[in-house]
């Protein structure tokens, strides 16, 4: 779910990421296909409220049934990768994520919000729109701190304290025309792949100038913005215990995928994911503070693994390896009873 008032740069988002699909096949879905601007390059053809574009993906006009054209995208051979849903200036992803829970099959993945930089705290406190840009930013999971090349180094410390009493439970990151890696977006849903799809393509979109997150103007020599680490785990972890540990502690994590031999002993402490049985085989998924957990679907009958593999992303400089690692041996500890 992609949010943010007029002007934030959504569309530009979009369009930043449909450039990367690197083979996957990413659906958008607008209110209208007038309200956003795919690039003309991007469009092979258009076909009533469908507009197919470049390497196999797809754009379609919600109009006023967001339920059915979800059905409709669902029905679809093949089905797409990745789905984005972008919601107009003035309306509150939050609530658009609680309907699109409605769809059969459906899962929501993450809210990602984007604020311009120059001009969100004055949105934030206008007397007519200022109630929604606030609940906007209250309703990320994501928040996208977008343009922040267009102001100076004070004003950007400020924006960041104002953002973070503004969005508590958000984690921030920053960016130069929404350039946002699609490694933070992709099908978390994988789970055929485990976590090799995330590091395939946080190895392959970390690096190089057209790739990362960075501030252009002012660090041009940056070679890239996030760090990545893979993780090998041996043997089973609680993995309710690390889910909660990773979201909750100061560790950096922005994005974590693994596939993970879980063991709950006894009641868990933190319930992320109640009901789990003990010993099983399962995905986790974290964005921003969103956690999922759901059980590991091998193919074609393959084993299960015996020992878990997790990747996780953060904002380079802000990842904490020593921090994660004590996280991850103390999540498997045999908990006494």
């Amino acid at each position: 779910m992609i949010g943010g008032y007029l002007g934030a740069g959504k569309t530009t988002l979009v369009n930043h990421l449909l450039r990367q699909a690197q083979g996957l096949r990413i659906a958008v879905l607008v209110n209208d296909f007038g309200e956003i601007g795919i690039d003309a390059d991007l469009i092979v053809s258009t076909d009533g409220e469908v507009m197919q574009l470049a390497g196999g993906c797809l754009c379609c006009s919600v109009g006023s049934d967001l339920i059915g054209a979800l059905i409709a995208l669902g029905e679809r051979s093949p089905l797409p990768d990745l789905l984005l849903i972008e919601t107009s200036g003035v309306a509150l992803p939050g609530a658009v994520a609680r309907s699109v829970k409605l769809a059969p099959q459906i899962e929501v993945d993450a809210v990602m919000v984007l604020a311009d930089a120059q001009s969100v705290r004055e949105q934030a406190q206008d007397r007519h729109v200022g109630d929604t840009v606030r609940q906007q930013l209250q309703d990320a999971d994501l928040l996208v701190l977008n343009k922040v090349d267009l102001i100076d180094d004070a004003a950007l410390t400020d924006i960041r304290s104002w953002l973070a009493m503004q969005a508590p439970h958000a984690r921030l990151i920053e960016a130069c025309d929404a350039a946002v890696p699609l490694a933070l977006f992709c099908a978390l849903a994988d789970e055929v792949d485990s976590p090799r799809s995330l590091e395939r393509q946080s190895g392959g979109l970390f690096a190089g100038d057209a790739s990362g997150l960075r501030r252009a103007r002012r660090k041009p020599s940056a070679a890239k913005a996030f760090d990545s680490l893979s993780l090998t785990l041996e043997g089973p972890v609680n993995v309710e215990r690390l889910a909660h540990r990773l979201i909750a502690d100061e560790t950096g994590v922005i994005r974590a995928k693994g596939v993970l031999c879980n063991r709950i002993e006894g009641h868990a402490k933190h319930p992320v994911a109640p009901g789990l049985p003990a010993s099983d085989v399962v995905v986790l998924q974290i964005t921003g503070r969103r956690v999922d957990i759901r059980a590991f679907a091998p193919r074609h009958q393959d084993p299960l693994p015996s020992d878990g593999r997790l990747v996780v992303i953060g904002v380079r400089g802000q990842l904490d390896r020593e921090r994660i690692e004590t996280i991850i041996r103390d999540a498997q500890q045999v908990e006494e009873k």
